[in-house]
């Protein structure tokens, strides 16, 4: 009896342990865990018209589905009005002129940081009847028609000018219109005149009289006279709260901008159409002419603390209030 029982609980034993081995044996599910997306967070952006929101109109037209972030555009008539939604809370990111968004570092408490170069300088040298401008020295005893006393334009041009010995005080003469539109009919009276003007109204000018040429680049002129800075004049700028409150969502951000900005400089028709549609220039074909002229680009990172510090000095050096009084530290640079 005792014998019979032993060997039936054996076979209960070895029956037990063929199932355990069978379980074991059997193929895992190759259905994945489902988990829903995570929600896409909403960001207030802010551009002004002009060179500085072109590299943007691309993620404008992104459809929310292809779109990595819910983007809210707004074109601002200022960069003063975006320097009141930035500080309000209103803007979550905007692109602005580099100097402005110094100046917007040490105005917010250093409630700011910025994401990324968007274009470089944006001045060109036009000539129409005059003797031929082939180089910034070419300038001397020459009459010069431009806008931005007390501004960027006249401390680049007055850098630049001195770098290649012309003294702007003594060597040229200077003088200033208040708007970019007034430069347009300036060769209606003085056709030997030379004229630096900001995209896209150099190209507007040179549209308007046959045989006018933008004769220099003054992005070119900065690079051989600074060895240790470009000459950027837009950037982009992102609030310090909404950032630590989404790290991901910026980065995303700047995934899709960087993609905007080459769209721009790759698909010109596109982008000039896109710029007419979201009032970043007036008309598509002046777009479409001035886009090539415009230096848009994507710099961040090392390159682009290490150059546009080198921008700031020369600013700071000209008039300290150009960007808020000092030289931003550290805390003002994005480094992803």
């Amino acid at each position: 009896m005792k014998k019979t029982l032993s060997i039936l609980l054996v076979v209960a034993m070895l029956l037990s342990f063929a199932a355990c081995a069978a379980k074991t044996n059997e193929p895992a599910s190759t259905e994945a865990p489902t988990t829903a997306p995570a929600a896409k967070v909403d960001m207030n952006i802010y551009t002004i018209s002009g060179p500085t929101g072109i590299g943007m109109v691309n993620m404008m037209a992104l459809d929310e589905a292809t779109a990595l972030e819910k983007y809210h555009f707004t074109v601002a008539a200022t960069p003063q009005e975006v320097v009141a939604k930035i500080s309000t809370g209103e803007a979550d990111i905007a692109a602005v002129p580099t100097n402005l968004a110094s100046t917007l570092y040490k105005k917010t408490e250093k409630g700011i940081k910025i994401l990324a170069v968007n274009t470089l300088g944006v001045l060109n040298v036009l000539n129409f009847k005059g003797d031929e401008i082939k180089t910034l020295a070419d300038l001397k005893g020459r009459t010069i028609y431009t806008t931005g006393k007390g501004s960027n334009p006249e401390y680049i041009i007055n850098y630049l000018l001195k770098a290649n010995d012309i003294d702007p005080e003594k060597d040229v003469k200077i003088e200033y219109k208040e708007e970019g539109s007034e430069l347009v009919p300036v060769w209606n009276t003085d056709d030997t005149a030379v004229i630096i003007a900001p995209q896209p109204v150099a190209t507007s000018i040179k549209l308007n009289y046959e045989g006018a040429v933008i004769a220099i680049d003054l992005s070119d002129e900065w690079e051989k006279v600074s060895s240790d800075s470009k000459l950027m004049m837009g950037c982009v700028v992102v609030r310090d709260a909404f950032l630590k409150e989404n790290p991901g969502a910026v980065a995303n951000f700047l995934e899709d901008y960087k993609r905007s900005v080459e769209a721009a400089n790759t698909d010109v028709e596109k982008t000039a159409t896109l710029c007419e549609e979201n009032g970043i220039v007036p008309k598509a074909p002046l777009a479409k002419a001035a886009i090539p002229n415009c230096n848009l680009c994507f710099i961040s990172g090392e390159e682009m603390k290490t150059n546009l510090t080198g921008y700031l000095k020369v600013l700071f050096e000209a008039d300290p209030t150009s960007i808020g009084g000092e030289l931003p530290d550290d805390g003002f640079w994005y480094v992803g």
